[in-house]
């Protein structure tokens, strides 16, 4: 009989926690840039934006450096890693007969209102990672490796806000008495 998706185990997380410092280590040696993805995710917004709206992204200097003129934002190491990072995990799931479409949620909401609140919440982190320079990956992996202070202090405010925020929505993910 087939294992169901729930009994399939996942990777110990000592050995997944030491196989990813090992790739950010070569990640560093290798290329001299640590792990991240916001600053691929982007630069595929910047894509679309420069196909739709190329005169807007010449008049931007922020985003005119990455896509003004004949320049391609798609042509950047971090766009190629992002693409393997969704690669990866879905080879990975794919290998451990984990893929599967489902929407998990607690008894208290419904699966379109957790749609709701997972893209709202995707926005703020997206938002807050360009406002920060970096997403968790990057800010805790490679900031945290390279001992900034910054990153540090980031992913202690992630910490601190997420058991914080916690109390607040955990009953969200109870049964009701």
């Amino acid at each position: 009989m087939k294992p169901t998706i729930d009994e399939v185990k996942y990777w110990n997380p000592y050995v997944a926690g030491a196989l990813l410092g090992v790739v950010l280590f070569l990640s560093f040696f290798i290329t001299g840039h640590g792990l991240g993805s916001s600053g691929g995710v982007n630069r595929i917004a910047v894509a679309v934006q420069d196909l739709v709206v190329p005169e807007y992204v010449d008049r931007v200097p922020y985003i005119a450096r990455m896509a003004g003129g004949d320049r391609d934002p798609l042509d950047h190491w971090i766009v190629w890693e992002v693409a393997g990072i969704l690669l990866g995990g879905f080879a990975s799931g794919m290998l451990r007969k984990r893929v599967k479409l489902q929407t998990f949620h607690g008894p208290q909401i419904s699966s379109r209102s957790r749609w709701g609140y997972a893209f709202l919440g995707g926005l703020l982190m997206g938002y807050g990672a360009r406002l920060a320079r970096g997403c968790t990956s990057g800010q805790a992996l490679s900031g945290g490796a390279v001992l900034s202070v910054g990153s540090w202090a980031f992913m202690l405010a992630v910490f601190a806000g997420g058991y914080g925020l916690a109390w607040f929505v955990r009953r969200l993910w109870q049964a009701e008495q």
